[in-house]
């Protein structure tokens, strides 16, 4: 059983709706970190972090460079930096060039999470109109750790889901009900 455990969330249109019927399902001893990565605009000041806030018990918070990832936390990626995870289970934040149109890039964060985490990952991609996370997922996968989809018959925009499920042998493939489930048992 790996030491380390987390959860990443990537998700882009549609995704939104399925974080706010997760989160109040979040148990308030929550013994992993939790990171949503959400294509959004970029704004100096995103509202997520309070909205979000407001949905769970857990801490809520933009990620920043160089803070530790602990246990029981929902850390998001800031609007316009990919997010990624050092070996010493520490933020980075990085204003590179956009992957699939975007920044943050799901796949980036799957992808140094999966470096960092190896087998005491879970990967969860949800709704969203592009690819993005799908090479991350066979990231994730050849490192041993947990893909995830949400069902692509339950998203608002199904192409993301729908494009993982036909390139990556992914692990579970969950109705919106039962993601929180899986993440209180991780």
């Amino acid at each position: 059983m790996p030491k380390h455990k987390i959860v990443v969330i990537g998700g882009s249109a549609g995704c939104l709706e399925v974080i706010l019927q997760v989160l109040p399902l979040l148990d308030a001893n929550l013994r992993v970190p939790v990171i949503l990565v959400v294509h959004r605009k970029n704004v100096a000041e995103s509202l997520l972090a309070r909205l979000l806030d407001t949905k769970t018990i857990l801490s809520v918070k933009e990620a920043e460079e160089k803070e530790p990832i602990l246990p029981g936390n929902i850390y998001i990626a800031p609007a316009d930096y990919h997010l990624l995870i050092e070996k010493d289970f520490t933020f980075s934040l990085d204003d590179s060039e956009k992957i699939n149109f975007s920044r943050p890039s799901i796949d980036v964060t799957f992808e140094s999470a999966s470096r960092a985490y190896k087998n005491g990952l879970a990967c969860i991609l949800l709704s969203g109109a592009n690819a993005d996370g799908v090479e991350g997922l066979k990231f994730v996968k050849r490192n041993h750790g947990i893909a995830a989809i949400q069902d692509p018959e339950t998203a608002d925009v199904s192409f993301m889901p729908l494009q993982a499920l036909r390139q990556v042998a992914v692990d579970h493939v969950f109705k919106i009900g039962d993601i929180a489930g899986f993440i209180n048992n991780f």
